[in-house]
């Protein structure tokens, strides 16, 4: 019997295999089509195929790209950096108080909060518009950090209260016996075992934010535009010849970031998210 499921479990791995390196290549397609057209000259693009080496390899491209979209992308840095630390923190807390000192309506509140991550961007740009414009933040960095603060909250509190009901009670009780008190209990106990759903939510907001064009495109207007407003401008009102490798360029540096992240950070994003799937 063994002698015969042998070959079939070989045929098998090789089938799975084979299925993955082409899922692979179909994916890595487009990026190493925008990689090779960034570093080609606009002959080379004009004369060869998508997927052609380049003739002469040259920087051009990117130094051009950089210099339209540079200082943007530090407009991104300076709004995820921010935004990022601030609802990841205020979440931890949220998830904490939803999770280990439950008041009368906690669940209710709760559920209302939840209400929060099936919103879709355009049914609050009105009523950010007009509190923007209140607290006298519209088209500025600031207001665009306070908006996707606001909305990641939804998100973040919920990866905290799912992570922290799989903590067993017993350490809170024992620790609320011994005098420890909310902060104390939070930060000696809960926070130093939240590592993977803290990693969860900086690549989860973190990729959010970053990748943001509708909030950046209607909450920000000129030099305080996020990359990603500053990309679309750069391809959709360009002048002349179009300038493929330019475009592409732009492209890879602005979504360089995310890849970069997920890249380095990948597994403990998906260690995160299974490790408070057991309660919950």
């Amino acid at each position: 019997m063994s002698d015969f499921a042998q070959p079939r479990l070989t045929l098998g791995r090789v089938t799975i295999h084979a299925t993955l390196l082409l899922a692979c290549a179909v994916y890595l397609v487009p990026l190493i089509v925008m990689l090779l057209t960034s570093f080609k000259t606009p002959e080379d693009i004009r004369t060869g195929n998508l997927l052609s080496w380049p003739e002469a390899f040259t920087a051009m491209g990117w130094l051009t790209a950089w210099d339209a979209v540079g200082g943007y992308f530090w407009n991104s840095v300076k709004i995820v950096i921010p935004a990022v630390l601030i609802s990841t923190a205020l979440g931890a807390i949220n998830g904490y108080v939803l999770s280990m000192w439950r008041f009368r309506g906690s669940q209710l509140f709760f559920g209302l909060l939840l209400f929060g991550c099936f919103l879709p961007f355009q049914v609050i740009l009105l009523p950010a518009s007009f509190t923007l414009g209140k607290l006298g933040l519209a088209n500025t960095t600031t207001g665009l950090v306070l908006v996707h603060v606001v909305y990641g909250l939804a998100f973040t509190t919920l990866f905290f209260r799912n992570f922290y009901v799989s903590v067993p009670e017993a350490l809170v009780r024992a620790a609320r016996l011994d005098g420890a008190g909310f902060f104390t209990i939070f930060g000696r106990i809960l926070l130093p075992m939240s590592v993977p759903i803290i990693m969860v939510c900086l690549i989860w907001q973190f990729t959010q934010i970053w990748n943001d064009f509708l909030f950046g495109v209607v909450f920000a207007s000129g030099d305080t535009q996020p990359v990603t407003v500053a990309l679309n401008n750069l391809v959709n009102t360009s002048t002349g010849a179009k300038q493929y490798n330019v475009d592409m360029a732009a492209a890879m540096i602005a979504g360089l970031p995310t890849l970069v992240v997920y890249v380095i950070a990948g597994k403990y994003f998906l260690r995160g998210l299974t490790a408070g799937a057991v309660k919950g």
